[in-house]
């Protein structure tokens, strides 16, 4: 537990003084804790320290966890890739979705979503990097898919999220989100109040470029597990 704990304590300090460094109002960015992978007992050790938000990648695993932690008042976030199979299932039991990349996800997602639930909260994935390997829109395509996603009902656009190319090089980290930051503030949306940015290695650059949510796992858990 104590590891756990000191772990959260440092990214929150770091959290905190990037925003001090960088000149963002305190409190403007919320630390989500990146738990795929991770067993339910980390959670729980994060949720004493004082951890509400955790982020899940893979249904399956995310629901078993879920079915575990009920007694506890966690927030669930999924940033995943979507498959269109696991939709039902997301939209049942998270309250935020950052992944969403295409119109196709969001209207089952919607479509699927309880009517005894709140509207589902929803970031779209921008491909920031251009990489083939990797989920989401292309930036010139934004626009069009926040106009279609907006008009859903059970669904509440929140913002982007991005995962850029890994880079070494501060001013180089910052680019990425420097960009996708700009292109969103020009589009003036009244709902767009979410900026998913930054992990691990890039906290710092994404705290400087506007970043609102960043997602944190190894700094807190350490080297994921893979079976």
């Amino acid at each position: 537990m104590f590891a756990i704990a000191q772990q959260i304590v440092s990214v929150r300090t770091q959290i905190r003084q990037a925003e001090i460094d960088f000149e963002r109002l305190p409190g403007s960015v919320r630390l989500l804790a990146v738990s795929k992978t991770k067993p339910s007992s980390d959670i729980i050790l994060a949720y004493l320290s004082g951890q509400r938000h955790f982020a899940e990648s893979y249904a399956q695993e995310a629901r078993s966890k879920q079915q575990e932690l009920g007694a506890y008042n966690i927030t669930w976030h999924f940033i995943g890739p979507i498959q269109s199979n696991k939709t039902k299932l997301i939209a049942r039991h998270f309250a935020w979705v950052h992944s969403v990349d295409r119109f196709k996800i969001a209207q089952r997602l919607s479509e699927q979503r309880p009517a005894n639930l709140p509207a589902l909260n929803i970031c779209l994935q921008v491909n920031i990097s251009h990489e083939s390997s990797k989920s989401g829109i292309a930036l010139n395509d934004l626009p069009e898919l926040i106009d279609a996603v907006n008009a859903l009902p059970n669904l509440r656009l929140r913002g982007v999220m991005a995962v850029p190319a890994p880079q070494s090089d501060f001013s180089l980290q910052r680019e990425p989100y420097r960009l996708l930051y700009k292109a969103v503030s020009e589009l003036r949306h009244p709902n767009l109040d979410t900026f998913s940015f930054g992990m691990s290695n890039d906290l710092n650059a994404a705290i400087a470029e506007g970043s609102t949510m960043v997602r944190i796992g190894t700094s807190l858990f350490g080297t994921r597990q893979y079976s």
